[in-house]
């Protein structure tokens, strides 16, 4: 990544038969937001006017050819396609589909060569993206095959973070794909975003348990006994604040998240569920432990509201600025990493003047 007067933010229009687009145009109507950032939409000027008129919302944008005609206080629109597209809002159609694939793929390409500095993707339908060519669960599969890291989902609100062990696994398979090794590595990933992206010095980990109760001494499973709580006293041996595991059905209704950093869930409903129930509409999905930066709303595509100029924008407005800010702190600590002797003698000069 490299410095920039502006940060620049590209965005993957998702699938246009849902509210992606209604969600971004909303999103930046208040040109107020342009100070902060310079936004890129990767689809194209023919379909994005389509959406304006649909909703009746006068959001000036600017179509562009190249990257290197990006232009500051301006709604970009890359053009990825210039031929109209047959929308028809709730419908799942997999020519549509096909139209997300085109913008997600041109977004992570302008991502790799850094014409934009951060991602954020419009929600898809998982289905109908499916190709020969595109075989991925979801964006943050397809995102660990084409950037560098180890890919982990990280939702994060104002007050809460949860992180995943498995995401997109079967409910019959979580245990399978919970191991040591796993667990230790997924628990690196996390202290390790805590403190570049988040800024907080000594994270404190919460992990929940596998089974209910903690499989109760074996009597309900065996993995927690026997998996988890070896690794996470590993972890703790080597010198990071990891706690539990602690029994997932009264960790949140006790508060007991209000203590730490972010919460490690095993398997994707038993983190998202509470997440989503505190945080619904304020939260964000970001993809953490690549070398890029990419956030989402934590929300689908809403069929059910498309097109009825009804959606709320707010997950995605967050989505932006959390991306904003997890680049703002990835640079401060590069910073601090490549000059850790000039960083400290500063701030002994500081407290003795």
């Amino acid at each position: 990544m490299s410095k920039r007067d502006k940060i620049i933010v590209g965005i993957s229009i998702g699938d246009l038969n849902g509210i992606g687009s209604e969600i971004i145009l909303k999103t930046f109507q208040d040109a107020r937001i342009l100070d902060f950032c310079t936004p890129v939409i990767f689809a194209s000027v023919k379909t994005m006017s389509f959406f304006k008129k649909a909703y009746g919302l006068d959001v000036p944008v600017y179509g562009i050819d190249s990257l290197e005609k990006i232009a500051h206080k301006k709604i970009n629109v890359f053009n990825v396609w210039k031929e109209n597209v047959d929308i028809t809002f709730g419908k799942e159609d997999k020519n549509i589909g096909a139209y997300a694939v085109k913008s997600l793929e041109a977004t992570v390409k302008a991502l790799k060569e850094e014409h934009v500095d951060v991602m954020v993707t419009a929600p898809i339908n998982k289905s109908n993206v499916q190709s020969e060519s595109f075989n991925f669960p979801g964006h943050t599969d397809y995102l660990a095959k084409e950037l560098e890291g180890e890919s982990l989902m990280l939702m994060v609100s104002n007050n809460l973070r949860v992180g995943l062990l498995t995401d997109h696994v079967a409910v019959k398979d979580i245990s399978a794909n919970i191991t040591r090794e796993l667990i230790e590595k997924k628990i690196s990933i996390i202290h390790k975003t805590l403190i570049q992206d988040f800024g907080i010095q000594k994270p404190k980990i919460a992990v929940l348990g596998i089974n209910p109760h903690n499989g109760d001494n074996g009597v309900i499973g065996t993995e927690d006994d026997t998996v988890l709580i070896p690794a996470l006293t590993n972890i703790r041996n080597n010198g990071k604040l990891v706690f539990g595991p602690y029994a997932a059905d009264s960790f949140f209704g006790s508060g007991n998240y209000k203590n730490f950093d972010v919460i490690i869930a095993s398997y994707h409903d038993q983190g998202l569920i509470p997440f989503k129930t505190l945080s619904f509409g304020t939260g964000v999905n970001y993809t953490a432990g690549l070398n890029r930066i990419r956030t989402s709303p934590d929300h689908g595509t809403a069929y059910d509201v498309a097109g009825k100029n009804i959606a709320d924008f707010e997950s995605f407005k967050q989505a932006v600025f959390t991306a904003i800010d997890i680049f703002n702190s990835r640079e401060a600590y590069a910073e601090i990493s490549e000059n850790p002797l000039k960083t400290n003698r500063r701030k002994a000069f500081s407290k003795k003047s």
